[in-house]
């Protein structure tokens, strides 16, 4: 079974570009996917994985996902070989996205309803804004 399940940050937009024999969307963007442990003393290591998604999936990842922005990729590992005009052989080891998923919480991602809501509320606490609804801590539960 060859499954990979990855949640990290965009490193950059992703880039997107199209087959040259049947024109088909190929969004290509690395995470950078933290690692589990940390070495006392020492900073927290990332690994910085390509990832590569196709036709819809690709379209969806290059209209939505952004710099920085943390995501889930669900998906596949695929090694590829190609020699170059001078000869030489490369090799890739990518991931090829079969699902995506946004992984931040709405309020990271969507700062634009958090800042109209202070504009209309302020900084509000829970339970602040008056309600019909109080409880005294003499009051009894019905639960």
């Amino acid at each position: 079974m060859n499954k990979v399940i990855l949640m990290g940050r965009l490193t950059r937009d992703p880039e997107v570009r199209y087959t040259q024999t049947n024109n088909t969307l190929v969004a290509s963007f690395t995470l950078a996917v933290n690692r589990r442990f940390v070495r006392q003393g020492e900073e927290r290591q990332a690994d910085f994985i390509n990832i590569v998604a196709w036709s819809k999936l690709g379209e969806f990842c290059s209209k939505y996902f952004k710099k920085g922005q943390q995501v889930g990729i669900v998906g596949r590992i695929q090694t590829r070989t190609w020699d170059d005009d001078q000869g030489v052989k490369h090799y890739v080891t990518e991931v090829v996205a079969e699902e995506a998923y946004f992984a931040d919480s709405r309020r990271d991602t969507d700062s634009t309803s958090n800042t109209n809501f202070e504009n209309a509320f302020g900084n509000a606490q829970p339970g602040s804004m008056g309600s019909d609804f109080e409880m005294s801590s003499n009051d009894d539960l019905p639960f």
